[in-house]
């Protein structure tokens, strides 16, 4: 079963430390087979809000709500149930500060899928 792991924390400066500690992590997740894709997020400051109203583009820069922690990234695992997502969640680097929401993926709504369907149906 695949499960996406949305990452959340305080907004906190990167260190040397840090980006081993993700790099290990990720290392792990792939040694152990299950990593489809992950990476992290660029700060809210740096989004940019896409809405259309009355058929009119409306774009609006980031950041847009007051939060005191930030989406700061995601992966995207398979494994077998959710007892083993919790187990992974419960590794991640930011766990101990920020928080780890984990969401089972729809079956069949990976992009591939999807146009592997449009392209059978012709």
């Amino acid at each position: 079963m695949q499960y996406m792991l949305v990452l959340t924390s305080p907004p906190t400066e990167p260190t040397p430390e840090s980006f081993q500690a993700w790099a290990l992590y990720t290392r792990a997740l792939a040694d152990a087979g299950v990593l489809i894709e992950g990476a992290g997020l660029q700060p809210p400051s740096s989004g940019t809000l896409v809405q259309v109203r009355n058929g009119e583009q409306v774009l609006t820069d980031g950041p847009f709500v007051e939060a005191k922690e930030h989406l700061t990234g995601f992966y995207l695992i398979d494994v077998a149930d959710l007892d083993a997502a919790i187990e992974w969640a419960a590794k991640v680097p930011s766990v101990g500060y920020g928080s780890v929401e984990i969401r089972p993926v729809v079956p069949g709504s990976q992009s591939d899928d999807m146009l592997a369907a449009l392209k059978a149906a012709g």
